[in-house]
Formats: structure tokens, sequence, C-alpha cells
């Protein structure tokens, strides 16, 4: 199929080069041109404005936030450039403010449109085992499920309505955020006591908590290795402001959303940026007194 790939971060770029190898034509845009070299090399068509990776059969975005998908495609006026037989795919975790707009304006111009965020890291992607929720049409689905295929282990359709996808999506990272904060203050708990967060963590993920979320942040917290960022600590903090945000639209609590978001702010507000977001076991940490660096 032809296609296109807008958005070429970590993730972004991982999965357009499974497209490419998968014999799909792909043609690829970013607003930074660097990321599009490794992808040329794979086989990808490399086109300077937006507006020409979107004449195909369907165009994947995987953009870093809201004002990016509104600069992109609203503001910079890419819907108006779309071919009207194909479809947008928008894999971004965006507010679900924004995600009902997007549904709104792609329907007003005829474009299909999907909302499919994905749950899994960079390296995750690279293997093609996304987990990947998708919300619009069922047929339109349908059409794209292929190629969603190549870069995915399993699909979870969830409905017509493309923002349930993306509020899944905030969700499921809520719980991921709460995952860790528990491990940084256990693991602050331990150390006050004598047992490194190694021991303890190792302890915990091979018996109550043994799954690859629970593991792989306990890894990343035990051996203090926040750089290169997985998710990066400002993505984290913008998706619990999106949960927030999601929950204050219907009034529903979130105190310990409220909590996440307190204790990534104080990892920002120490100049932490370019790390992961498990960054918050430091934080705990230095709540507790503790040396940061005898993890």
């Amino acid at each position: 199929m032809k296609v296109g790939f807008i958005g070429l971060g970590a993730m972004g770029s991982a999965m357009a080069s499974n497209l490419i190898k998968a014999g799909h034509e792909v043609t690829v845009w970013n607003r930074s041109p660097g990321p599009t070299e490794p992808l040329a090399s794979l086989g990808a068509k490399v086109v300077k404005t937006a507006d020409r990776a979107v004449l195909g059969d369907a165009l994947f975005s995987m953009l870093a936030n809201d004002q990016a998908v509104r600069d992109v495609f609203l503001a910079g006026r890419l819907l108006d450039a779309m071919d009207k037989g194909i479809v947008h795919v928008n894999h971004a975790t965006i507010s679900v403010a924004l995600a009902k707009e997007l549904a709104a304006e792609h329907a007003k111009r005829g474009i299909d449109y999907v909302a499919a965020p994905v749950f899994g890291r960079p390296d995750v992607a690279a293997a093609g085992k996304l987990n990947i929720v998708a919300a619009g049409r069922p047929g339109v689905i349908e059409r794209v499920r292929p190629l969603l295929e190549t870069m995915g282990s399993r699909i979870w359709p969830l409905g017509d309505a493309p923002e349930r996808a993306n509020v899944v999506k905030i969700a499921g990272n809520f719980m991921l955020g709460a995952a860790i904060e528990s491990m940084a203050e256990a693991s602050a708990l331990t150390r006050a006591h004598g047992v490194s967060a190694a021991d303890f963590l190792e302890v915990m993920t091979s018996t109550l908590f043994a799954s690859p979320a629970f593991q792989g942040y306990a890894k990343l917290i035990a051996e203090q290795r926040y750089t290169p960022a997985g998710f990066a600590l400002p993505l984290g903090y913008k998706d619990i402001g999106l949960a927030l945000s999601a929950a204050d639209a219907t009034r529903v609590p979130l105190p310990l959303a409220s909590l996440l978001h307190d204790s990534l702010l104080e990892a920002l507000s120490a100049g932490d940026e370019d790390v992961d977001w498990s960054i918050m076991a430091q934080v705990a940490a230095r709540r507790a007194h503790l040396d940061e660096r005898k993890l």
C-alpha cells in the first residue's frame, strides 16, 4: 500500500521502519529533517512539505502533543490537502477535547479517521510488538488493520468514537505513572531500613508484581538508568495533565493523578528533562533525604 508517515521521533521512526520493511511504499515527513535520513536508507521517500505525504491509501501520524497536532493538521491546514479516499490514523497521545475536535474536522471534510494510540516503548515499537488501541468506524479500522498489524502484536478495537482510544491511552499512562510512583516511594522506605532498591524490587517484580511494566521500570530504577529516555519526563508530565483535564471535564476525582502531577513537576523543577519519567525514584529519595547515588 501507499502510505505516509508524519512525526518521526523514536516511536514514529520505529513504526515507519516496520512499514517499509513489510514492503509498503512509505513517504515520510518530519518537522526537523534529521530523523528522515535513516528511513530514506531503508527505502522511504522523503518529502520537504507535509502535503506531499498525504496522497496515498493511509496516513499515519505520531506527533508529540496537542500543540504539534494542532499546528500541523489544523493551523497548518494539512487536513485540507488530504486525499478524500485516505484514512488518517493518528497515534498521538492527545487530549480528549482535541480528539473530539479532530474527529469532527475530519468528518466535515469527508476524511476517514482512526485514533490509534499505542502502548510500548521504542524497543517494543522496533520489534513490531506494540499494543494498539483503535477507535473509529469498524469498516475503516479493517481497511488499515493489515498496516496496524505490521506495527503491533495486537489491535484493540474500542468502538466508533475516536476519543475512546485516547482516553484509554491516557488512563493507561496514568496507571503506569502510579506504578512508578509506588515503586519509588516503597524503595525509599526499604532503603531507609538498609535494603537496597535493587534487592527490594527484584523480590517484588518476581512475586507480587511480576508483570512487564513493573519489571521494566524496576530495572531502570534499580540501575538508575534514566537516559536515554524510553518515555521522556516532559511527556509523562503532559500525559498526567491530560488525565486531570479529562477528569475535570467529567467530574471524576483523580487524587492520585494530582500527586503524580506534583512528583513529575518536582522532577522537572530540578532541571531533569532529557530523562525517563522513572526519575521519580530520585524525587522520592530526595524527599526522604537519602543519598540518590546509592539506590
